[in-house]
């Protein structure tokens, strides 16, 4: 009878509870979990083990030996993937698997060592707090593309002369590069809230362990430094218990579309045979399967139905955590992490189909000008001239250019047709005397390109104004950006030290290739 082989220690991750879980939670919890953190979380976690796993040599908490072998096993996990890991969802998250597989190539003394100093809760919020970084900077270049192209094209657009609309009707004119541009401050004011939003989420967790932080000598400052952080979410039990990180992540994101979603619903209409003041192109446009003369502005109507996904997904992150206690609870500290991260890749991709279909608008200047000249969107400037010419009060003024104004729809004329003649008559009937107004100064006022160049207030949409502003915002943007670039910057520096402290700690250990330990383990040549 051959001797029996003894048998590897094993660890266990349910050692608390006797039975495995139920198949109802492992389809409506466990499976949907582990799948999330496939997804989202297998290379964020990836860094944390490696990060931490440095920290612990470097302390001297964990023999260098040992974390050697450790990185060796994780540097090779990393190179081939989740397929690696046996998942059989009896765990609720992929860090178990992850530790499960350590412990399995190196045994329970080596491989459980990993876990020192730490709890999943830290390493979750950490893993998470990675991917929404990530996410947050992914957004940052797509908005700031879009501002970009605001400003490109409210540059060749400052003297297109079109109706500006209060209440859906016409108001004043103005051109489509001052919209344009209105459109664009709108877009740097969301990078601001956005760049917030990063700063609060590039924060490590790391180390805060359960909730109290650890009675080992760990180096927080150093996995923050090794992980890209700017700094420690110092107090360990917000750390682990508190997502505002998340909470305004979500925020920023909510008033981004719903901004993005109103210049959607202009292009949208503006796109209209009834206006026909653009076109949108082909490669933004769908047809229709029985209506052969459609063309349908599905781009827009996209760009809308992402922008309701980033409203709900506030609802929900807001909601998910309102009414828990202020601790480490899943629902309010990690559900809304997937329904969040979800709309976050889609805002990106909707917000890249939305500037690729601003970028290639036609615009149709001609009939842009002619319902700035036909509404009557001059009328304020009609008045404002009498006020100067005439000494009225502005009051008055509006009273004689109202009368007129009615006057002209009902004798179905348009603004232009409007004459001096016209205020007099309105002035004598009101007040007792004509006005007086000279022919070209009526003329000027009720020319939409002369509106424009009189507004040369701060802010206004004359183009030396536009020519000042859009310097400005150019400025702006190349500072916004460099920024931007500092901190990608300082994250792949931090990634490649991490990368060369991890390597230097498995080659003073002797181990040349990740593959090596897995070898030595196993007793194999």
């Amino acid at each position: 009878m051959s001797e029996e082989q003894p048998v590897a220690p094993v660890v266990s991750l349910r050692e608390r509870v006797k039975s495995p879980p139920a198949p109802a939670m492992v389809e409506s919890y466990f499976g949907p979990a582990v799948a999330a953190g496939i997804r989202f979380q297998f290379e964020p976690e990836m860094r944390i083990h490696m990060a931490h796993a440095v920290m612990l040599a470097e302390c001297g908490i964990v023999g260098k030996v040992d974390i050697a072998r450790i990185l060796a096993v994780l540097a090779d996990l990393q190179a081939t993937g989740v397929k690696a890991l046996t998942i059989d969802y009896q765990q609720e998250d992929l860090y178990s698997y992850i530790e499960r597989h350590i412990v399995e190539t190196l045994g329970p003394e080596t491989g459980g060592r990993l876990h020192t100093g730490r709890s999943r809760n830290d390493l979750h919020t950490t893993s998470w707090r990675l991917v929404l970084r990530g996410l947050l900077l992914d957004l940052l270049d797509v908005v700031g593309t879009i501002r970009r192209t605001l400003i490109d094209m409210a540059q060749q657009h400052v003297e297109t002369v079109m109706p500006g609309y209060t209440h859906s009707q016409h108001a004043q004119p103005i051109s489509f590069g001052y919209y344009l541009l209105a459109a664009a401050d709108l877009m740097e004011r969301d990078y601001g809230r956005l760049s917030h939003a990063l700063a609060c989420c590039d924060r490590s967790p790391l180390g805060s362990g359960a909730l109290s932080t650890t009675g080992f000598p760990i180096d927080r400052e150093m996995t923050a430094r090794l992980l890209g952080f700017s700094r420690l979410v110092e107090v360990g039990y917000d750390g682990v218990s508190i997502r505002d990180d998340l909470q305004e992540a979500a925020g920023a994101l909510a008033v981004l579309m719903t901004g993005i979603s109103r210049v959607a619903t202009d292009i949208q209409t503006w796109n209209t045979m009834e206006f026909g003041m653009l076109e949108l192109d082909d490669a933004y446009s769908s047809v229709s399967s029985i209506m052969p003369q459609k063309k349908n502005p599905q781009a827009m109507e996209h760009v809308k139905a992402v922008a309701a996904m980033a409203v709900g997904a506030l609802n929900m992150v807001l909601a998910a955590a309102k009414n828990t206690a202020l601790a480490d609870v899943n629902d309010g500290v990690t559900a809304g992490n997937v329904p969040m991260l979800d709309v976050l890749e889609r805002a990106c991709r909707a917000l890249t189909v939305f500037e690729g279909a601003i970028r290639t608008l036609t615009v149709k200047p001609d009939t842009m000008r002619h319902l700035a000249e036909t509404g009557f969107g001059t009328a304020t400037e009609l008045a404002d001239i009498i006020v100067r010419e005439a000494g009225m009060s502005f009051r008055m003024a509006h009273n004689i250019v109202g009368r007129v104004v009615r006057e002209a729809i009902e004798a179905h004329h348009t603004a232009m047709d409007i004459t001096s003649a016209d205020l007099d008559a309105a002035s004598q009937a009101l007040f007792g005397h004509p006005l007086g107004i000279p022919v070209e100064e009526v003329r000027k006022a009720l020319d939409p390109a002369e509106n424009l160049k009189s507004r040369t207030v701060t802010g206004g949409p004359a183009p030396v104004r536009m020519a000042e502003m859009l310097d400005r915002r150019r400025a702006m943007l190349d500072s916004d950006l460099a920024g931007m670039a500092d901190i990608r910057r300082r994250i792949a520096e931090a990634n490649h030290t991490l990368m060369e402290q991890a390597r230097r700690i498995m080659d003073d250990a002797g181990l040349q290739t990740p593959s090596q330990i897995v070898r030595e383990n196993h007793g194999t040549s």
